[in-house]
């Protein structure tokens, strides 16, 4: 984690270098900046569940560095580079019965998916300081950890033969996941100075998260709400 953010220093440093270069060579020059924020994301099911399941919004948090190269005097286009926490909060219940034997397991936990993310946005820019987005953005899973709670709870008709909770912490199997996620984002961002400014964007998963997944369709949602700054 540490050379990652150590990696993403470099190259907001390397981007600064540039710009000031590039603004002694055009009147409407690349600019490249730093931006941070929080996710709220969720992992998206489809109808494969037979068990009692509920996806709840999980917080994160992004940040990296953009470039944004005008095109003309309306659009732009900014990639950017991204670390990006994605996941979800589950909580569901897993029953089996036999007779008058039951077993109900409940599961709380939550599951942090850590990307390297490269979104493509297309700006037009409504007024000088306010722009809406769209573009296509890729992803390639770092690796993640679930955390939580699973608790087991055990009945013989009416009585409760065993009630116990297991916490659950440990990084996931990558092996299980696919490392390259799709996704499609819609957004918008609000420049207080021409340095400074707020930016809101929805994404949504095109891809498949699991490898091994035939009925479900899971797929990565997330918003995210930050800041951002142009070196100018």
């Amino acid at each position: 984690m540490k050379k990652l953010f150590a990696v993403l220093a470099v190259a907001g440093s390397l981007f600064a270098n540039a710009q000031e270069k590039n603004q002694s060579k055009s009147s409407s020059p690349v600019t490249f900046g730093v931006k941070a924020g929080l996710n709220g994301s969720t992992l998206t099911r489809g109808d494969g569940y037979e068990y009692d399941n509920n996806e709840k919004m999980k917080v994160g948090f992004h940040a990296g560095v953009f470039a944004n190269i005008p095109v003309s005097e309306k659009f732009s286009i900014q990639p950017e580079l991204l670390f990006s926490q994605l996941g979800s909060k589950s909580d569901y219940n897993y029953r089996t019965s036999s007779g008058n034997y039951r077993r109900t397991q409940h599961y709380d936990y939550s599951t942090t998916l850590n990307y390297l993310s490269l979104p493509v946005m297309v700006q037009y820019n409504i007024l000088p300081q306010l722009y809406v987005e769209a573009g296509p953005e890729f992803g390639y899973l770092l690796g993640g950890r679930t955390k939580g709670d699973l608790t087991t709870i055990e009945t013989t008709g009416n009585s409760i033969t065993v009630n116990h909770t297991d916490h659950i912490s440990q990084n996931i199997s990558t092996g299980l996941f696919n490392r390259f996620n799709l996704g499609l984002g819609i957004g918008a961002g609000y420049y207080f100075t021409k340095s400074f400014g707020v930016t809101a964007r929805f994404t949504a998963g095109l891809t498949e998260v699991y490898k091994y997944n035939e009925d479900d369709k899971v797929r990565n949602n997330a918003i995210q709400i930050g800041v951002a700054y142009k070196f100018k």
